[in-house]
């Protein structure tokens, strides 16, 4: 093993000497070399940039993955793939889960039974959810979090290894001007001095240490000047970086507004299965209705509404209105307010606009979680929960 000592011990003075600067700077005992001011805003810029994107990074993360210590390990596992350089298998999500337990638990209490049917339909559609939600993350985890990381990780790493540098270059350029500033005084003194002719050879040797003070300054003026350009350049490529971090984002919205569009399929879809189901219970057998209630269609209309909140009071209004639909005749009219923008699924319906008044009323047989909406000659079925019903 080649171990220099000279080699190490110079090391080690350097080292010394430089953080003998640093300290005597920080307590207003040496001059510092400021830099240029473009330099200053591009170091503050970057700085603001890797700061911004850890919290975006891991907010992220937290939003995708909740809970990333449940009883899966996910980031114990994620993290002992990475270190393996093996790809993560695939794994069930929360939703699929949820789905899985209620299609065993429908088999344990009878695929043939309401509950255990309704159970089947609602594990199925859980399961489509989950399939969502993998995408979202899948896509999530390639287009936007590992651009993320990689800055952080690769870009940045070398930002920060050339910016230190740039510190080191500093700190010798400082050292160098204080050794050059000491020897002229030393130099000046002796020149001042009465005994001058008798110290000539002592003046010579400050003037030769002058010189040499001057030739180190000139060099570590030389490396600070070609590692703070190298180090500009560097810092100029924030730039790029957030453009390219912009794609992501971008390519991140996109990804949340598919998974979110899915949901909202899944879920009406979901609710005209159910809602099949309690009709089905509840005509023939009215004693034997036990499938669930349908979802809420005001839940699902709550992103179409900009500034709509779910509050309690709201969250009972689909079963009042309920109640005043059953009280309507069966030929009479009445006004309603719509509450939020609804489409139509197929020609049967009536599409919505919130805010507008439409004219309704209801006829025999009608699911009572419909009514049929007039504008003018538009007509079609229209979700109650989706009216406020004037008198």
């Amino acid at each position: 093993m080649d171990f220099n000592v000279k080699k190490l011990a110079s090391g080690a003075g350097v080292f010394f000497t430089r953080a003998v600067q640093f300290t005597e700077e920080k307590l207003g005992q040496a001059e510092k070399t400021e830099l240029d001011p473009h330099l200053e805003n591009l170091i503050t810029r970057a700085d603001s940039t890797k700061n911004w994107t850890e919290k975006i990074l891991r907010q992220t993360e937290v939003l995708l993955q909740p809970n990333p210590m449940d009883h899966t390990g996910a980031r114990i596992e994620e993290f002992i793939y990475d270190k393996l350089d093996k790809k993560l298998p695939s794994r069930m999500t929360n939703p699929e889960l949820l789905g899985q337990y209620m299609l065993e638990a429908a088999n344990d209490f009878g695929p043939g039974t309401p509950y255990g049917s309704t159970l089947i339909t609602v594990g199925e559609y859980q399961k489509r959810l989950g399939g969502a939600e993998r995408e979202l993350l899948q896509t999530s985890a390639a287009t936007f979090l590992t651009p993320l990381r990689n800055f952080l990780e690769g870009d940045w790493r070398t930002i920060s290894k050339e910016r230190r540098l740039m510190e080191n270059r500093r700190l010798d350029l400082d050292i160098c001007k204080a050794r050059l500033k000491k020897a002229k005084q030393a130099e000046a003194k002796a020149a001042a001095a009465p005994d001058f002719q008798e110290t000539r050879p002592r003046n010579y040797v400050l003037s030769a240490s002058a010189s040499a003070a001057e030739h180190e300054l000139r060099v570590a003026q030389t490396e600070f000047d070609r590692q703070a350009e190298v180090t500009r350049l560097l810092l100029e490529g924030i730039s790029s970086t957030h453009l390219n971090h912009l794609r992501c984002l971008q390519d991140f919205a996109e990804a949340q507004a598919t998974y979110y569009a899915q949901c909202h399929h899944y879920m009406q879809e979901l609710q005209r299965e159910l809602n099949k189901c309690a009709n089905a219970a509840s005509t023939p057998h009215p004693t034997a209705a036990v499938c669930p209630d349908p979802v809420s269609s005001a839940f699902l209309s709550g992103p179409s509404s900009p500034g709509a909140t779910v509050s309690s009071s709201s969250s009972q209004r689909p079963s009042t209105l309920a109640m005043e639909q059953t009280q309507l005749p069966v030929t009479g009219t009445r006004k309603a307010k719509v509450l939020y923008d609804y489409d139509a699924h197929d020609a049967s319906e009536l599409s919505l606009l919130a805010d507008e008044l439409i004219t309704v009323h209801t006829v025999p047989g009608m699911d009572p979680d419909w009514l049929i909406g007039e504008r003018g000659n538009q007509k079609g079925k229209v979700p109650v929960t989706y009216l406020e019903l004037l008198s």
